[in-house]
């Protein structure tokens, strides 16, 4: 039987990473990235052709570690992010040194490692981003120019890397324990039937990635309705 296509899922223990694993499973054997080990064994043992992949994507030498045997890879997916929420006045380099070190060097990082690995197998990247990637308001100013370097990382990557596909994914506020904390952050109440469904943001991903050799789904915007 020929080998099944890899995927390496950033994020995966939880919300958005750990939906599109699952989204991924009937077609992909799976890498799955995230800090939390116990989460990410759990899902291993529920996800058959997956293995943990726990990476801190902060630390440089540990990546470089663990992308170092991966010397084939069809699908990656930077789904690990980190929201921090304040006026400019009010926000210290600490924070924006720490919401980009983990929004966009990781994933700068972690690609240009597996560039070799993705050009072997004409593979595809997935950067879910977000809605502050697109339109920034008040309080969000350290998250949102994450998120626009972000979205200008995929479309230089897109325009250097031609036997690679990438994806911009955009999701509305989505159902998570991430945004849980964000709306704790805001001062309101979590509102899990008004977001998005992590799943729902999985099932745009999975369609990107099973789209057809003469697709390239180059940037997704999805909304709660």
């Amino acid at each position: 039987m020929p080998e099944r296509p890899i995927a390496l899922v950033t994020g995966a223990s939880r919300g958005i990473g750990a939906a599109t694993a699952r989204a991924l499973a009937d077609t992909h054997d799976l890498l799955l990235g995230g800090r939390d080990a116990s989460a990410l064994e759990s899902l291993t043992a529920e996800l058959p052709g997956a293995r943990a992949w726990p990476v801190d994507l902060t630390d440089a030498d540990a990546v470089a570690a663990a992308t170092a045997d991966i010397d084939r890879l069809d699908v990656l997916v930077h789904s690990a992010g980190l929201i921090e929420l304040g006026t400019v006045a009010d926000t210290g380099n600490e924070s924006w040194r720490r919401t980009f070190e983990v929004n966009l060097f990781a994933v700068t990082e972690l690609t240009r490692l597996l560039l070799p690995a993705l050009r072997a197998a004409n593979g595809h990247v997935v950067l879910v981003n977000s809605g502050a990637g697109l339109a920034a308001k008040p309080n969000w100013g350290v998250y949102a120019a994450s998120k626009f370097a972000l979205r200008a990382f995929g479309d230089v990557l897109r325009a250097e890397e031609s036997d690679v596909r990438v994806t911009s994914v955009f999701p509305g506020r989505t159902a998570t324990d991430m945004q849980r904390d964000v709306r704790a952050q805001e001062g309101a109440e979590y509102q899990p039937d008004h977001y998005l469904r992590p799943e729902s943001v999985a099932s745009s991903i999975s369609s990107a990635v099973h789209a057809g050799a003469d697709a390239h789904l180059t940037e997704i915007i999805v909304r709660p309705a």
